[in-house]
This record gives C-alpha cells, sequence and structure tokens, in this order.
C-alpha cells in the first residue's frame, strides 16, 4: 500500500488518525491598515495641537510650529514600517493562497510586529499631544494654576531650603529603620520554645504597625506625647516626632523584608558553620545576615523610597518642611504652583533611586542565573 505522505506546513493539526488541513495565519492587513491610520492621525492632530496653542498664546506661532514640525518628522519616520507592513500583510495574503505556508507565516509576522510598533510610538505621541492640549485647555488656566513661571521662580529657594528638612528626616529614619527593623526580624525569628515570648511581641508590633496608616501614628505621636507630657520624649521637636513615627512605621514592614531574606538562605549554610564550631550568633553574623543583606536591597530601596515621599506627610504636626513652606506661598499667591516645584524635588530625588533598585534587581537575577 502507498504511504501517503503528509507536509507539516500544511497539516499540522490531527482529528484522530485524519489530519485536518493547517490553520491559516492571523490576518495581518487590518493591523498593517491601522498602523497608517495612526500615523496620518497624530500627523494631523500635531498640526491641530500647534494651532490651537499658536492661537492662544500670541507670538508663539513660530515656536509652536517649530515644536509642532519636530513632532511631525518623528512621526513622519513611522509611516516607513507603517508601508513595510501592509506589504508584509499583502506578501502572507499571496504567499499563502499559493500554497508557501511557512513563508505566508514569517510574512504575516513581520507585518504584525511592524504594525504593532507603529501603533505603540503613535500612543506615546498621542499622550504627548494630550498633555500639551491639557496644558493649554481653558485659556490656559491648567497652566497658570501649576506651572506658573513667577511664582515658581519665587518660591524655589525657600522651598529647596526647606526640603533640608524632609532630607534630614528621610536619612536619620532610614538609620534607625535599619537597626530596629533587623532587630525586629531577629526577634520574630528567635528560635525555640524559650523564643515564644519574643516571636509574639514582634509578630504583634508587625501587624500593628503595618495595619495603621502612617498619617494616623505622626498625628498620634505628634500631638499626643505633648499632651501626654512624658519625660524627655514630650520635649522633642517635630522633626524628631516626625522621625520617631516614621521609624515605628517602617521598621515594621522593613523587619518583614530582612525576616524574608534571612528565610532566602540554606539552612545547610547555617548548619556547616555550625559544624565548623561557630556559635548562633557568629553564624547569623558571618554567614546569614551578609548574604541576607545582599539579597533584600532592592525591597529596602523600595521601602526607603516610599519614606521619603511620606516624610511630605510630616506637615500635620506643624513641621516646616517642602510641603508645608509650598502651602504657604500657595495661599499667599493664590496658586499651586509652588506646590509643583515640591513634587519636582522628590522626582529628582526618586528617579535616580527607582533606576538604581532597577540594575540592583537585573544584577541579583543574572547572579541567580550564575551569568
Amino acid at each position: 500500500m502507498e504511504r501517503e505522505v503528509i507536509d507539516a506546513s500544511t497539516a499540522s493539526v490531527t482529528d484522530g488518525n485524519r489530519p485536518t488541513a493547517a490553520a491559516p495565519p492571523r490576518p495581518a492587513l487590518p493591523l498593517a491598515t491601522a498602523a497608517v491610520a495612526a500615523v496620518a492621525a497624530t500627523v494631523t492632530l500635531t498640526a491641530a495641537t500647534a494651532w490651537s496653542v499658536s492661537d492662544i498664546l500670541p507670538g508663539s506661532g513660530l515656536p509652536a510650529a517649530t515644536g509642532a514640525a519636530v513632532v511631525t518628522a518623528a512621526v513622519l519616520t513611522l509611516l516607513r514600517p507603517a508601508l513595510r507592513a501592509v506589504r508584509s500583510g499583502r506578501t502572507a495574503t499571496a504567499a499563502w493562497s499559493r500554497g508557501r505556508r511557512a513563508d505566508a507565516r514569517r510574512a504575516a509576522s513581520e507585518a504584525r510586529e511592524d504594525a504593532r510598533t507603529v501603533l505603540g510610538w503613535c500612543l506615546s505621541a498621542l499622550v504627548l499631544l494630550g498633555s500639551v492640549w491639557f496644558l493649554f485647555a481653558n485659556d490656559r488656566a491648567v497652566q497658570r494654576t501649576f506651572f506658573d513661571g513667577e511664582v515658581m521662580g519665587v518660591s524655589f529657594s525657600d522651598i529647596t531650603l526647606a526640603f533640608g528638612t524632609n532630607l534630614f528626616i528621610a536619612v536619620i529614619a532610614q538609620i534607625l529603620i535599619l537597626l530596629w527593623g533587623l532587630a525586629l526580624a531577629l526577634a520574630r525569628m528567635a528560635p525555640g520554645r524559650a523564643g515564644r515570648p519574643l516571636r509574639l511581641l514582634a509578630t504583634t508590633y508587625i501587624d500593628a504597625f503595618r495595619a495603621v496608616p502612617a498619617i494616623i501614628i505622626i498625628y498620634l505621636i505628634g500631638f499626643g506625647l505633648p499632651l501626654a507630657e512624658v519625660p524627655f520624649l514630650s520635649s522633642l521637636s517635630p522633626i524628631w516626632f516626625a522621625i520617631l513615627a516614621l521609624t515605628l512605621t517602617y521598621s515594621a514592614y522593613v523587619a518583614e523584608v530582612f525576616r524574608a531574606g534571612i528565610e532566602s538562605i540554606a539552612p545547610g549554610q547555617s548548619a556547616a558553620a555550625r559544624s565548623l564550631g561557630l556559635s548562633q550568633s557568629a553564624t547569623l553574623r558571618h554567614v546569614v545576615l551578609p548574604q541576607a543583606v545582599r539579597r533584600v536591597v532592592p525591597p529596602l530601596l523600595n521601602d526607603f523610597i516610599s519614606l521619603q515621599k511620606d516624610t511630605a506627610l510630616v506637615n500635620v504636626i506643624g513641621t516646616i518642611d517642602a510641603f508645608n513652606q509650598s502651602k504657604i506661598f500657595a495661599s499667599n499667591h493664590f496658586n499651586l504652583s509652588s506646590v509643583t516645584v515640591v513634587a519636582v524635588l522628590f522626582v529628582l530625588i526618586t528617579i535616580p533611586q527607582a533606576r538604581l533598585v532597577d540594575r540592583l534587581v537585573i544584577r541579583e537575577q543574572r547572579r541567580g542565573k550564575g551569568a
């Protein structure tokens, strides 16, 4: 009996013993056409936005036209991959009709990839245009409210000086949080029956302070301790009340980060260290903690980024930080541009740390893969 030979590219799905025809690739031509339409729409909206800006801002015709020309030129560079996607889509259709299945699938894949790239960049350009439109909406009311250059210039120096208070609170609190958080983590992992009371106390503390919002802790400590006239503590300044409140709150989170890092170390390493004669504390100090701390640096930095932002909460107890200083300017000028200055300062110190966290995470992943 003659054996039937089946081409793998034409029959990849089987129904019992009977092969069925391979499914054609997903049509790429509609997506490619949408990419071309997106380029045309983006160019049109760019021109409309430039016209709107030049109409609102007298004398800004040349800068608006220049900006629009730059955006339009950038968008028009996408026309080439968009047209290539259309061409690949047609090639895929023709190749499939002629029975060249592999060529059809490859052309369809290339068309979809080009079309999605164009759509992604067009979406980014539309978001940019939408931001510009929002900024100049309502006869520049948004721009005057949030980005008034005169108010920003007047308030910049005082707000920057007050921002030093935020940085001082953040740095001192981070040092205390590292120490107190590690102590809590070790207490929660106290071994044996004798360590049960410590574990219970540490668990209760961590659960309680993670459950209460930081602003409530700051409020209770900032106003409660002076009212209670607690010796020594009631005489502290609002800045130290803020440091104390943030330390108590964030040490609960950091304790869990430390605990996760310590538990990620293989128990065999502790057993090997103990077999060499190291004590429990020496094993923890020389073997476990150095590895655990290296692993938890990225999540610790994430927590400290959140801490830096939460230093703005200390304004509720009267600390003159950057946010409080900006509110004074906002009240005097009936304008929120000074608050925008604070936001920009936080962005400037936060983004570099965020990128550092990304690099540390990538390095840790490579180390885990043995690269």
